[in-house]
């Protein structure tokens, strides 16, 4: 499927947030998808990720994470200085910011022409969590959650003090959540947290957990796993085709 690119400057609060966009070029309305990236942005492995999924029949929507503080269009690099960068920013950021963006992000696939109207979203470490609390949001039906950081030590945002556990029974769609056994961000008292509350609330919810390391899913580095990458793909894909509906 031969897909097209372009991107958006969104108002939010918090002034306006770069909004990469990638949908089928052929005539229709796409079930949409928000695309949560990784603290570095929009990198080749993330812009990789968002075509897969236009490709698959989607129309996807990367916003900046961190458009408060960085340059419009600025990637973080894949190295320390990138990542202490991406991780002040993590810190600097309050928590009604993060979800300000995710709900500018789902209004705009809401009124994009390329959208059906149906949303679902995924995510990659901090973005696994943006994602998930993204799936507050009534309008989301679907939530992939890769390796979502933060959630179990409630230390999202400013303040490090999130409440992202108290709001699980707010999240209406199904969740899909991925996990690598040997990733030090997330051990496995923290899934544990994670998983408990989740059987708790009574939550839908699927739950994944691989012999893999942090970022496992990106395929730049020594980390990456392409068979788990590859499977896990096609588990979002069968999420999302379960749960919204086809082009209209």
């Amino acid at each position: 499927m031969i897909i097209q690119e372009d991107y958006v400057d969104l108002d939010t609060p918090t002034g306006p947030m770069r909004t990469y966009r990638y949908a089928p070029v052929a005539p229709g309305r796409y079930p949409g998808v928000v695309l949560f990236s990784e603290i570095f942005q929009l990198t080749g492995p993330i812009a990789r990720t968002a075509r897969f999924y236009a490709g698959h029949g989607y129309a996807v929507a990367v916003p900046e994470i961190f458009h408060e503080f960085e340059p419009l269009g600025e990637v973080l690099p894949y190295d320390q200085a990138g990542a202490d960068r991406g991780n002040r920013d993590k810190v600097a950021k309050p928590i009604p910011a993060y979800d300000d963006d995710a709900r500018a992000v789902v209004r705009h696939l809401q009124s994009w022409s390329a959208c059906s109207g149906s949303i679902g979203t995924i995510g990659i470490c901090i973005g696994g969590h943006l994602a998930f609390r993204a799936a507050m949001n009534p309008e989301v039906r679907a939530a992939a959650c890769f390796y979502a950081t933060d959630i179990h030590k409630r230390s999202l945002g400013a303040g490090m003090n999130d409440n992202s556990l108290d709001r699980v029974p707010e999240i209406a769609g199904e969740l899909m959540m991925v996990w690598g056994r040997q990733d030090p961000h997330v051990p496995g008292d923290g899934r544990a947290t994670v998983y408990a509350r989740l059987t708790e609330c009574q939550r839908n919810f699927t739950w994944h957990e691989f012999n893999a390391a942090h970022a496992f899913l990106r395929d730049e580095g020594h980390r990456y796993d392409p068979e788990l990458a590859l499977l896990s793909q096609h588990l979002v894909l069968a999420l999302f085709h379960r749960t919204l509906s086809g082009p209209t």
